[in-house]
Protein backbone atom coordinates (compact mmCIF):
# COMPACT_ATOMS: atom_id res chain seq x y z
CA UNK A 1 0.00 0.00 0.00
CA UNK A 2 1.25 3.48 -0.80
CA UNK A 3 2.32 5.25 2.37
CA UNK A 4 1.44 8.66 0.97
CA UNK A 5 -1.71 7.49 -0.82
CA UNK A 6 -3.36 5.95 2.24
CA UNK A 7 -2.87 9.04 4.43
CA UNK A 8 -6.16 10.90 4.92
CA UNK A 9 -6.42 14.56 3.86
CA UNK A 10 -8.03 16.79 6.47
CA UNK A 11 -10.02 19.75 5.17
CA UNK A 12 -9.43 22.92 7.25
CA UNK A 13 -12.23 25.29 8.20
CA UNK A 14 -13.20 27.73 5.45
CA UNK A 15 -12.32 25.32 2.62
CA UNK A 16 -15.04 23.82 0.41
CA UNK A 17 -14.21 20.67 -1.60
CA UNK A 18 -16.54 19.48 -4.36
CA UNK A 19 -15.92 16.10 -6.02
CA UNK A 20 -17.88 15.63 -9.26
CA UNK A 21 -18.25 12.69 -11.65
CA UNK A 22 -15.03 11.63 -13.35
CA UNK A 23 -12.95 12.91 -10.40
CA UNK A 24 -13.28 16.59 -11.29
CA UNK A 25 -12.28 18.23 -7.99
CA UNK A 26 -12.96 21.88 -7.16
CA UNK A 27 -11.43 23.38 -4.02
CA UNK A 28 -12.53 26.83 -2.79
CA UNK A 29 -10.71 28.63 -0.01
CA UNK A 30 -9.74 32.05 1.29
CA UNK A 31 -6.99 32.54 -1.35
CA UNK A 32 -9.03 31.43 -4.37
CA UNK A 33 -10.42 28.47 -6.28
CA UNK A 34 -8.58 25.57 -7.93
CA UNK A 35 -10.10 22.96 -10.25
CA UNK A 36 -8.32 19.86 -11.44
CA UNK A 37 -9.29 16.71 -13.33
CA UNK A 38 -7.75 13.75 -11.47
CA UNK A 39 -7.35 10.23 -12.88
CA UNK A 40 -10.72 8.45 -13.09
CA UNK A 41 -9.30 5.10 -11.90
CA UNK A 42 -8.80 6.45 -8.36
CA UNK A 43 -11.72 6.57 -5.93
CA UNK A 44 -11.98 9.82 -3.96
CA UNK A 45 -14.38 9.78 -1.02
CA UNK A 46 -15.21 12.61 1.36
CA UNK A 47 -16.38 11.80 4.90
CA UNK A 48 -17.09 14.98 6.83
CA UNK A 49 -13.87 17.00 6.82
CA UNK A 50 -11.61 14.11 5.72
CA UNK A 51 -10.85 12.90 2.19
CA UNK A 52 -9.62 9.38 1.41
CA UNK A 53 -8.07 8.21 -1.88
CA UNK A 54 -8.24 4.50 -2.72
CA UNK A 55 -7.11 2.49 -5.71
CA UNK A 56 -8.98 -0.32 -7.48
CA UNK A 57 -6.14 -2.90 -7.49
CA UNK A 58 -2.39 -3.32 -7.04
CA UNK A 59 -1.30 -2.94 -10.64
CA UNK A 60 1.85 -0.87 -11.10
CA UNK A 61 0.05 2.02 -12.83
CA UNK A 62 -2.56 2.26 -10.08
CA UNK A 63 0.08 2.11 -7.34
CA UNK A 64 1.85 5.05 -8.99
CA UNK A 65 -1.35 7.06 -9.40
CA UNK A 66 -2.46 6.46 -5.80
CA UNK A 67 0.20 8.64 -4.14
CA UNK A 68 0.13 11.16 -6.97
CA UNK A 69 -3.62 11.72 -6.71
CA UNK A 70 -3.45 12.19 -2.94
CA UNK A 71 -0.54 14.63 -3.24
CA UNK A 72 -2.27 16.69 -5.95
CA UNK A 73 -5.40 16.95 -3.78
CA UNK A 74 -3.36 17.93 -0.73
CA UNK A 75 -1.46 20.58 -2.72
CA UNK A 76 -4.76 22.07 -3.89
CA UNK A 77 -6.00 22.39 -0.31
CA UNK A 78 -2.70 23.89 0.91
CA UNK A 79 -2.70 26.28 -2.08
CA UNK A 80 -6.11 27.79 -1.33
CA UNK A 81 -5.35 28.15 2.41
CA UNK A 82 -1.66 29.12 2.67
CA UNK A 83 -0.44 29.40 -0.92
CA UNK A 84 2.99 28.54 -2.31
CA UNK A 85 6.02 30.72 -2.87
CA UNK A 86 9.47 30.45 -4.38
CA UNK A 87 12.29 32.85 -3.59
CA UNK A 88 15.03 33.65 -6.09
CA UNK A 89 18.33 35.47 -5.52
CA UNK A 90 20.12 37.48 -8.21
CA UNK A 91 23.92 37.46 -7.83
CA UNK A 92 26.36 39.43 -9.94
CA UNK A 93 27.89 42.88 -10.34
CA UNK A 94 25.28 45.15 -11.91
CA UNK A 95 22.60 42.46 -11.83
CA UNK A 96 19.34 43.78 -10.41
CA UNK A 97 15.60 43.39 -10.72
CA UNK A 98 12.65 45.76 -10.45
CA UNK A 99 8.91 45.51 -10.86
CA UNK A 100 7.18 47.91 -13.23
CA UNK A 101 3.41 47.45 -13.19
CA UNK A 102 2.82 43.75 -13.75
CA UNK A 103 6.22 43.19 -15.41
CA UNK A 104 9.46 42.00 -13.88
CA UNK A 105 12.37 43.95 -15.41
CA UNK A 106 15.81 42.38 -14.98
CA UNK A 107 19.30 43.70 -15.74
CA UNK A 108 21.34 40.50 -16.10
CA UNK A 109 24.53 41.58 -17.82
CA UNK A 110 23.08 41.47 -21.32
CA UNK A 111 23.04 44.45 -23.68
CA UNK A 112 19.28 44.67 -23.11
CA UNK A 113 16.85 44.39 -20.22
CA UNK A 114 14.98 41.12 -19.80
CA UNK A 115 11.28 41.49 -19.03
CA UNK A 116 8.90 38.80 -17.83
CA UNK A 117 5.18 39.43 -17.57
CA UNK A 118 3.11 38.23 -14.61
CA UNK A 119 0.73 35.40 -15.55
CA UNK A 120 -2.74 34.76 -14.16
CA UNK A 121 -2.65 33.25 -10.68
CA UNK A 122 0.95 34.34 -10.01
CA UNK A 123 2.15 37.42 -8.12
CA UNK A 124 5.70 38.72 -8.27
CA UNK A 125 7.25 40.72 -5.44
CA UNK A 126 10.65 42.40 -5.45
CA UNK A 127 11.56 43.19 -1.82
CA UNK A 128 15.09 44.28 -2.78
CA UNK A 129 17.11 44.85 -5.96
CA UNK A 130 18.50 41.31 -5.89
CA UNK A 131 15.58 39.24 -4.57
CA UNK A 132 12.44 37.93 -6.32
CA UNK A 133 9.47 36.29 -4.54
CA UNK A 134 7.00 34.40 -6.73
CA UNK A 135 3.77 33.31 -5.04
CA UNK A 136 0.42 31.82 -5.97
CA UNK A 137 -2.15 29.15 -5.17
CA UNK A 138 -1.16 26.53 -7.78
CA UNK A 139 2.10 24.77 -6.86
CA UNK A 140 2.76 23.68 -10.44
CA UNK A 141 2.33 27.19 -11.86
CA UNK A 142 4.54 28.76 -9.16
CA UNK A 143 7.33 26.23 -9.74
CA UNK A 144 7.15 26.48 -13.52
CA UNK A 145 7.16 30.28 -13.51
CA UNK A 146 10.11 30.37 -11.09
CA UNK A 147 12.00 27.95 -13.34
CA UNK A 148 11.31 30.15 -16.38
CA UNK A 149 12.60 33.25 -14.55
CA UNK A 150 15.72 31.34 -13.38
CA UNK A 151 16.29 30.15 -16.97
CA UNK A 152 16.89 33.76 -18.13
CA UNK A 153 20.35 33.64 -16.49
CA UNK A 154 21.11 30.37 -14.64
CA UNK A 155 23.98 30.50 -12.11
CA UNK A 156 27.40 29.72 -13.50
CA UNK A 157 29.80 27.46 -11.58
CA UNK A 158 32.89 29.71 -11.38
CA UNK A 159 31.68 32.90 -9.70
CA UNK A 160 28.05 31.94 -9.01
CA UNK A 161 26.66 34.83 -11.06
CA UNK A 162 23.06 34.48 -12.19
CA UNK A 163 19.60 33.76 -10.79
CA UNK A 164 19.34 30.94 -8.26
CA UNK A 165 16.78 29.66 -5.79
CA UNK A 166 17.44 30.92 -2.25
CA UNK A 167 17.95 27.40 -0.91
CA UNK A 168 19.93 26.18 -3.94
CA UNK A 169 23.59 25.24 -3.50
CA UNK A 170 25.85 25.88 -6.48
CA UNK A 171 28.82 23.56 -6.86
CA UNK A 172 31.79 25.78 -7.53
CA UNK A 173 34.62 24.93 -9.92
CA UNK A 174 38.19 25.91 -9.27
CA UNK A 175 39.07 27.55 -12.57
CA UNK A 176 42.58 27.89 -13.93
CA UNK A 177 45.40 26.95 -11.59
CA UNK A 178 48.02 29.14 -13.21
CA UNK A 179 50.88 26.73 -12.52
CA UNK A 180 52.92 25.40 -15.43
CA UNK A 181 54.77 22.10 -15.20
CA UNK A 182 58.20 21.88 -16.81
Amino acid sequence: MSRIGRMPISIPAGVDVKIEAGNLVTVKGPKGTLTQQLHPAMTITQEGDVIHVTRPNDEKANRSLHGLTRTLLHNMIVGVTEGFKKELDVNGVGYRVAKEGNKLVMNLGFSHQVTVEEIEGITIEVPSANKIVISGTDKQKVGQFAAEVREKRPPEPYKGKGIKYTDEVIRRKEGKTGVKKK
